[in-house]
C-alpha cells in the first residue's frame, strides 16, 4: 500500500505545477485552481490548509513569490517586469508581499546573495520553523495593525453620489491611439474627483473591468456605487469622437447619453463639458473653487499634451516601465516648459523607481522636478503630491503632510493621497480620529483593488480603529466583514472577542471565544497571552497561570521580547501561585519597560507599577500626569477599574475621581469624532 504521505506530497507538487503553469495570469486564483484540478473549492481549501497550514490564496501567492525570487536571482530583469511575470498586476503590492515573505524588498535580492556568500560557513543555532513563523506573524501583524497603508478600509452605506468611471473603449482599429482614449477617461475621472460632493471610485479599482464580461449589476455590487459611466471613442484625423452614457447601476438603465464630436484642439473643452454634464445629471453641487479648477487648461500646446498622455499611459500600466513614461514626459516639457503636469509626473516616476532600489538614486531629481511643478501650478494635485513624495523619500514624513492635506483639499477623491495620510496617522503620528476619517474614505474609493486576504486585513484594521474610539456597533460590522473575506484570519477572531466584550461585558464569553481562537493554532503566543489575560481579569489566577506559564516558557526558551507590557499582570499571577522570585523578576522587567515607554501610556504604566508595590503617593502622581493625555484607547475605560494592578489604590477617592474624568473625557472625544464623521458622511 502506498504511503499516504507520498500521496499528499504528490498532491501538493501537482497543484504547485498547475499554479506555475498559470503563473503570469493575475486572474488565476482559488476558483480557477479548483476547476483546473477538478476539485470543489471547499475540499481544496480544507486539504491545502491541512497539508500546508496556508489558505489556498496564500499558497498561490507563496508560489508566485518563490518564482519571483528565482527570476531575480538568475536575471537582471527589473522588479516591475518580474511582478508581471509572476502574476502581480500591481508592482507596489508585489513589493509589499515580497518584503513580508522574505524580510526585504525585491530590489535587495542581489545584495542579500552577496551577504549570504560572505557569511557562508557561519552556523547559527536554529529555531523551530513554527515558532519563527509565529514570531514573524506577530511582528508583521504589529506592523500591519498600526501601519497599513493601502488601506485603506470598509464600504460605507451606498450613497446617491457614488460613481465609477469604467475604462473607455477604443472604437478605432488603430491601436496606437488607445492612449488618447485612456487619457480622456483619466481626464474625466480627474475632473469628477475634484468635486467634493461626488464619491468617485479610484482608477486602480475600475481598471480590472477594462475587458470585463460582468454585468452592470455585478460591477455595481462589487464597487458599491449608484452610477456607472461607460465611454468609447476614437481619434479620426484631427477629430475626436466620444460616446458617453450615464447608467443607474441598480436598475441597469441608461439615464443620459451624449455623443461628442470635436476637433483635437478642443480636447480640454471636451473633458470639461463631459464632467460638468455628468455632475448636472446626478445633481451634485460644484463650488466656484471646484469649477475654477475643472476649467483650468493644463497647456496650450497640443503636441506637449499628446506626449504627456503617452507618458501617463505608461505610468498607469501595471508592471509598466516608468522610464518610458519619463521619456515622454521630458518630450512634453521640451514642447512646453511651462506645463506643470509632466514635471510632477517625472518626480513621481523617480520616487517609485527609487522605492524598489537598494539605494536612493533620484532624491535630488525628485525634489527639483517637484519644486518646478509646484512653482508652475501650486494647486495641481500632482504637484502637491510630488512635493510630498520628495519629503517622504528623505524620511521627512512630517514635512510631507501639509502637501498631502492640501492635495486632498483640491482633489477630495484621491485614493493615493488618502492612503498616504492613513499610513501617517496610524504609524508616524497616531491619531485615531484622523486615521478613521482618511481610512474610511480611502476604502470606499479603492477597496476592490485588493485580493480577499488583503481586504480581510483592511477591514480588520478599520474595525480596530473603530473599537479603539468606542464605536462598538461599527467595529462589530467591519470585523464580521473581515471574517467573511477570510474566516481563517486569527487576528480578526480575537479582536472580535474583545469587541463583543465591549458590547456585553461578559468575560466568561470572551474567554470561551479566545480559547476557540487558540484551538485554531495552538502555537500562537499572542492568542495564548490574551487567554491568560482574560483569566487574570476574571481573577481566576490558576487558569491564568496555566496559559501564562506556556507563554513565558516559550519567550524564555527562544529569547523573545514580545509583549513586555504584560509582565506586571503575569507577575501578580506568579505571586498568587507562590512563585515569588519569578514574580519579582517579571515586575522588575516591567518597571524597566515602563521607564523607557515613549507612548502616551508611560505614566499609566508607572502608576500600575507603584500601585502594585504599595506606593500610593507615586501611583496617584503618575495617574494625575496620565490624565492630561488625549486620544487613549477605549480599552482603558473598560478595564482600568477592574485592573488587579490597581487594587492598592482603586478605593482611594482620587483614583475614583480620575477614573471618572478619564471616562468622561473619552466619551466627549468620541462624540466629537462621531459628529465629524457624520458631517463627512463616513458613518
Amino acid at each position: 500500500m502506498q504511503d499516504f504521505r507520498n500521496v499528499e506530497n504528490e498532491f501538493i507538487t501537482g497543484i504547485k505545477r498547475v499554479v506555475e503553469d498559470n503563473i503570469s495570469n493575475d486572474k488565476f486564483g482559488v476558483s480557477e485552481l479548483a476547476n483546473e484540478i477538478g476539485m470543489s473549492r471547499s475540499n481544496l481549501l480544507r486539504k491545502v490548509q491541512k497539508l500546508t497550514n496556508l489558505s489556498v490564496s496564500q499558497f498561490i501567492r507563496q508560489i508566485r513569490l518563490e518564482n519571483a525570487m528565482e527570476i531575480l536571482k538568475q536575471s537582471s530583469v527589473n522588479v516591475s517586469e518580474v511582478a508581471y511575470q509572476v502574476g502581480f498586476s500591481s508592482t507596489s503590492y508585489f513589493i509589499k508581499c515580497f518584503r513580508e515573505h522574505y524580510g526585504y524588498p525585491p530590489g535587495e535580492v542581489g545584495k542579500k546573495e552577496q551577504e549570504e556568500i560572505k557569511t557562508a560557513g557561519i552556523k547559527k543555532p536554529g529555531k523551530p520553523i513554527k515558532l519563527v513563523i509565529l514570531v514573524s506573524a506577530i511582528i508583521i501583524f504589529g506592523i500591519v495593525y498600526f501601519v497599513m497603508i493601502q488601506p485603506y478600509i470598509v464600504k460605507r452605506q451606498q450613497v446617491r453620489t457614488s460613481i465609477a468611471v469604467l475604462p473607455f473603449r477604443n472604437d478605432s482599429n488603430d491601436s496606437t491611439n488607445v492612449y488618447v482614449i485612456n487619457g480622456l477617461m483619466e481626464a474625466v475621472l480627474s475632473n469628477l474627483q475634484k468635486i467634493e460632493d461626488v464619491n468617485v471610485i479610484s482608477r486602480t479599482s475600475v481598471e480590472k473591468y477594462r475587458n470585463t464580461e460582468k454585468s452592470i449589476r455585478e460591477i455595481r455590487k462589487e464597487l458599491n456605487v449608484y452610477y456607472i459611466i461607460e465611454g468609447s471613442g476614437q481619434k479620426i484625423g484631427d477629430e475626436i469622437l466620444l460616446n458617453i452614457q450615464l447608467i443607474d447601476a441598480e436598475k441597469d438603465s441608461q439615464l443620459w447619453a451624449e455623443q461628442y464630436r470635436q476637433e483635437t484642439k478642443d480636447i480640454f473643452q471636451l473633458q470639461i463639458d463631459v464632467a460638468k454634464n455628468i455632475a448636472e445629471e446626478i445633481k451634485v453641487i460644484i463650488t466656484p473653487e471646484e469649477e475654477e479648477r475643472i476649467n483650468k487648461i493644463p497647456t496650450n500646446n497640443l503636441v506637449a499634451y499628446d506626449y504627456y498622455l503617452k507618458g501617463l499611459d505608461f505610468y498607469n500600466k501595471a508592471g509598466g516601465d516608468l522610464t518610458y513614461a519619463i521619456e515622454y514626459y521630458k518630450k512634453a516639457i521640451e514642447h512646453d516648459p511651462e506645463f506643470a503636469h509632466p514635471y510632477a509626473g517625472i518626480a513621481m516616476c523617480y520616487y517609485y523607481i527609487d522605492l524598489v532600489q537598494i539605494d536612493n538614486v533620484y532624491t535630488d531629481s525628485i525634489a527639483i522636478y517637484a519644486d518646478k511643478a509646484l512653482s508652475l501650478d501650486p494647486e495641481l494635485t500632482q504637484s502637491l503630491t510630488a512635493k510630498a513624495l520628495s519629503f517622504l523619500i528623505k524620511g521627512e514624513q512630517q514635512q510631507a503632510i501639509p502637501y498631502f492635506e492640501k492635495a486632498l483639499e483640491y482633489n477630495p477623491n484621491s485614493a493615493e493621497t488618502l492612503n498616504f495620510l492613513s499610513e501617517f496617522y496610524t504609524n508616524i503620528n497616531p491619531n485615531t480620529s484622523k486615521y478613521l476619517e482618511y481610512a474610511l474614505k480611502g476604502i470606499q474609493l479603492d477597496i476592490t483593488s485588493h485580493d480577499s486576504t488583503m481586504v480581510s486585513y483592511i477591514y480588520l484594521h478599520v474595525s480596530n480603529a473603530f473599537i479603539q474610539s468606542g464605536f462598538v456597533k461599527e467595529a462589530e460590522s467591519y470585523i464580521n466583514k473581515s471574517l467573511d473575506y477570510n474566516p481563517e484570519n486569527i487576528f480578526s477572531h480575537y479582536v472580535k472577542a474583545y469587541i463583543l466584550f465591549a458590547k456585553n461585558k461578559d468575560l466568561q464569553h470572551t474567554k470561551e471565544m479566545l480559547i476557540e481562537t487558540l484551538q485554531m493554532d495552538t502555537t500562537r503566543l499572542d492568542v495564548l497571552q490574551e487567554v491568560g489575560k482574560i483569566c487574570y481579569y476574571m481573577r481566576d489566577y490558576e487558569s491564568a497561570y496555566y496559559f501564562y506559564k506556556k507563554f513565558v516558557d516559550a519567550k524564555e526558551t527562544y529569547q523573545l521580547s514580545i509583549f513586555p507590557s504584560e509582565n506586571a499582570k503575569i507577575s501578580i499571577v506568579y505571586a498568587y501561585m507562590g512563585l515569588n522570585e519569578k514574580s519579582e523578576q517579571l515586575l522588575d522587567n516591567y518597571f524597566e519597560y515602563a521607564q523607557n515607554n515613549q507612548s502616551i501610556y508611560k505614566n499609566l504604566s508607572l502608576a500600575s507599577y507603584y500601585s502594585v508595590t504599595g506606593n500610593t503617593e507615586k501611583a496617584l502622581e503618575h495617574l494625575r500626569l496620565f490624565k492630561n493625555e488625549d486620544n487613549y484607547f477605549y480599552w482603558l475605560t473598560l478595564f482600568l477599574e477592574m485592573e488587579p494592578l490597581m487594587d492598592h489604590i482603586k478605593d482611594h477617592p482620587e483614583f475614583k475621581k480620575i477614573n471618572k474624568e478619564l471616562i468622561d473625557k473619552f466619551w466627549d472625544y468620541h462624540a466629537e469624532i462621531r459628529t465629524s464623521l457624520k458631517e463627512k458622511k463616513l458613518i
